[in-house]
């Protein structure tokens, strides 16, 4: 199976309202950095943290079709290698899944395209020969997708820089005297605003929501990839694929065992993706088991008039539009102004109690009133 990604569906996707609807949402998180309060940048890192936790316990359950916990997580997350009373292979496999987690760490600051393989092997998914060239295939294509990418971004903003500066010259005089003014006190402001500018541009919600197909186009590429080789399953691919794929365009129903092994195979791509969003200023995701089971069944059942992007697209715009909110909520929190909340509402419910309660009472008129 050929992979290379399609620029024309790739906009498609951008474009459906659930995509653009979350691209907004993931706009208005990623508008918060750089972070530069200590509150939320400790925020920031529990957020982290609670995100490997039920990755990596979603990842134990698919593996072992067992009911893992999120306190078995916690545990494993926290260092432990056993816990009383819980059976040995939910904890080992609780283990593998932060191993590989761990590993794919470094992908947004590498490229390394071997770490994807070593996740998998964390993972104990094995992925033949022909599997594994066909990622790499891939990988190198997103590669070339995301470097050609960042050309054309680059010399649009070049022109637009250009085309500023042939209007401003007259402006030009006086921004510098003033400059010179504010270097000569110390001010650094002109540092900031360019580096406002630069965020506000990574994100614009238009250029979130293509950051965010680019990805989703990799994700449904690379889950067909693996799809392909597990028995009982065929990959559809419309003509309005976001992949060239050479596979049968037939559609499929999973039972649950089948759709498991999918999903099994399919785990060190959902690390990949997110390292990958992470690298194109896109915050990560997290499905549950249940959310991945039906994913992979919602692309075996698409046919060639509903490609499997799609069904990518679909499910996973939704979720990340509902992770990226909580992420967000989740760095603003303060504990002091959300304890001052909890009392005020404490206050409001006992005033609103209390009123119910003496409700029946009528205020008698022949009364004094009494000032207290």
């Amino acid at each position: 199976m050929t992979v290379e990604l399609n620029r024309e569906a790739i906009d498609r996707v951008a474009a459906l309202p659930a995509v653009r609807e979350a691209a907004e949402t993931g706009a208005r998180l990623i508008a918060l950095w750089p972070l530069t309060k200590a509150m939320q940048m400790d925020n920031d890192a529990k957020y982290a943290e609670n995100l490997q936790v039920r990755t990596t316990r979603a990842f134990a359950r698919i593996l072992t079709g067992a009911d893992v916990t999120v306190p078995d997580a916690e545990f494993v997350y926290e260092g432990a290698d056993e816990i009383p009373g819980r059976p040995q292979s939910i904890v080992d496999t609780l283990l593998a899944a932060n191993d590989a987690y761990d590993t794919m760490l470094d992908y947004s600051e590498t490229g390394n395209a071997a770490l994807v393989f070593a996740a998998a092997e964390a993972l104990g998914v094995e992925w033949d020969d022909g599997v594994q060239s066909e990622i790499r295939a891939a990988i190198d294509a997103v590669e070339r997708h995301i470097e050609a990418d960042a050309v054309e971004v680059e010399a649009a903003e070049g022109a637009a820089v250009a085309e500023g500066a042939g209007d401003a010259g007259a402006e030009d005089g006086a921004a510098a005297g003033d400059a010179a003014s504010a270097g000569a006190a110390g001010d650094d402001s002109s540092a900031s605003d360019e580096d406002g500018d630069r965020l506000a541009g990574s994100a614009d919600p238009a250029a979130v929501a293509h950051r965010f197909a680019t990805a989703l186009a990799v994700c449904d590429a690379l889950l067909g990839v693996v799809a392909a080789h597990v028995p009982g399953v065929t990959v559809a691919a419309g003509a309005d694929s976001a992949v060239a794929d050479t596979a049968a365009n037939t559609a499929t129903v999973l039972d649950d065992a089948t759709a498991r092994r999918v999903a099994i195979q399919s785990l060190p791509i959902l690390l990949y993706v997110n390292e990958l969003r992470e690298q194109c200023a896109i915050p990560r995701i997290c499905l549950t088991d249940s959310q991945l089971l039906e994913l992979v069944k919602a692309r075996a059942a698409a046919t060639d008039t509903a490609d499997t992007l799609d069904a990518t697209a679909a499910l996973i715009a939704p979720l990340a539009g509902t992770e990226w909110a909580k992420h967000r909520e989740d760095v603003l929190w303060d504990p002091a102004e959300a304890k001052k909340k909890a009392k005020e509402e404490d206050e409001k419910r006992n005033k609103e109690a209390l009123a119910a309660k003496f409700a029946h009472i009528k205020d008698d008129p022949t009364k004094e009133t009494v000032e207290l």
